[in-house]
């Protein structure tokens, strides 16, 4: 491949497929669920051979961040930080940039960024398309601007190369309502390192296995509302909960959190956090909480249920199709239904919460980063027209009968 100042990513003789990424706003240690996905992915694919640069969004850039991380290239470029427009101004950036440089894909993750699909295609690049959710489904975006998602979505589905989905209920809208086939590649869930510090229980003196936690950024659609009312009707002497996450385009609904817990020494927001404080919460959090009316594939609940906490989640399809035990889902918005379940939760013995442990990291097993990178390469070697030394895995979690 070409040097960062190059103008093509020229291929040497045997190398792997070359890929731009979009649609995200950058890596490693950006809050999002597409940034959670797209940094356990590309790694990958550079070490299977492949050769990436992912687009970054300039505002989001942590301080300190690597031009090189992981042997993934990550370029930042500028986009507005507006909520409505940011993405579609990034994308539309970056598709010139992967304009100038010809790899073999361009990636492009999300409904939003989909708008810009078109224009590559315009301009000569393979396009493959990663469905995680459907935006336009989420509560804090207003009339408008969920036509435009819906508009991304059917251009998104209708001109790239390849498709891949994340759930089984994006598979079927590409078959049934745009006529695509696609590929179910689902998110997955890393092997938790066993960490032994404590620093941040100390910090929000929480006690081992007596908080509830949520980890989610503070929108509408997470639902931490909910889970407040939840919490404070369940009535746990000695318990906590914790919020981990900050607003992202939301403000407003943030600020109605924050007076909910206003004075509340029991609850505690913490804002977003690494994912290495993050691990450092879920591996002693007594139950892990997700009350949200939508989600694509939930990375945050496969990571509680990878640390064998117990978990209570919304029956939205997306949380049904983890496949947990039917005392885990509750009703959305039924609070009562979340308090009571809570209290369960919290009174389990040691030997039950071993036995609920063992089978939810048990149902982990189907979602290997390693497999779900092996696939994703492939997809993107069959819209290069490349050849493949893989051999596909259907990486999709079975329905227990």
């Amino acid at each position: 491949m070409a040097g960062e100042g190059g103008i093509k990513m020229k291929k040497n003789p045997g190398e792997g497929v070359t890929v731009i990424a979009l649609g995200l706003r950058g890596m490693p240690n950006v809050p999002g669920g597409v940034e959670v996905h797209a940094s356990e992915l590309y790694p990958r694919l550079q070490a299977l051979g492949a050769r990436v640069i992912v687009m970054g969004r300039a505002p989001y850039r942590p301080t300190g961040s690597p031009v090189q991380w992981r042997g993934v290239t990550v370029r930042w470029i500028a986009s507005p930080r507006l909520q409505g427009i940011e993405a579609v101004v990034h994308t539309f950036l970056g598709v010139l940039y992967a304009a100038a440089r010809r790899p073999d894909i361009l990636h492009i993750h999300a409904v939003g960024p989909s708008l810009m699909v078109p224009l590559a295609k315009l301009l000569g690049l393979k396009v493959v398309v990663t469905h995680h959710g459907q935006d336009y489904m989420r509560e804090k975006w207003n009339g408008p601007a969920r036509a435009v998602l819906r508009l991304g979505e059917r251009l998104g589905m209708s001109f790239a190369d390849e498709l891949i989905v994340i759930s089984k209920g994006l598979l079927d809208l590409a078959r049934h309502k745009y006529g695509r086939q696609a590929t179910l590649i689902p998110n997955g869930v890393s092997e938790p390192k066993r960490l032994t510090t404590r620093v941040l229980l100390e910090k929000h003196g929480l006690t081992p296995q007596r908080y509830v936690i949520q980890v989610s950024r503070l929108v509408p659609e997470k639902r931490q509302l909910d889970l407040i009312k939840a919490f404070k009707a369940a009535g746990l002497p000695g318990w906590k909960l914790l919020l981990v996450g900050g607003a992202q385009g939301s403000q407003r609904y943030a600020d109605l959190v924050r007076e909910q817990i206003a004075g509340d020494d029991s609850i505690v927001s913490t804002g977003f956090l690494t994912p290495p404080e993050v691990q450092e919460l879920l591996m002693h959090a007594g139950i892990f909480a997700l009350p949200s009316s939508h989600e694509g594939l939930p990375i945050s609940l496969l990571e509680a249920m990878k640390m064998g906490t117990p978990v209570v989640a919304s029956d939205i399809p997306a949380n049904r199709e983890m496949c947990l035990d039917e005392s885990s889902y509750f009703q959305v918005g039924d609070t009562l239904a979340l308090a009571w379940r809570l209290h369960e939760l919290a009174e389990i013995t040691a030997e039950e919460r071993a036995h609920i442990g063992k089978r939810l990291i048990e149902s982990c097993a189907r979602y290997d980063w390693d497999i779900i990178a092996k696939s994703t390469l492939e997809v993107m070697e069959r819209a290069a027209g490349l050849p493949t030394q893989l051999t596909w895995r259907d990486t999709t979690p079975a329905r227990p009968q």
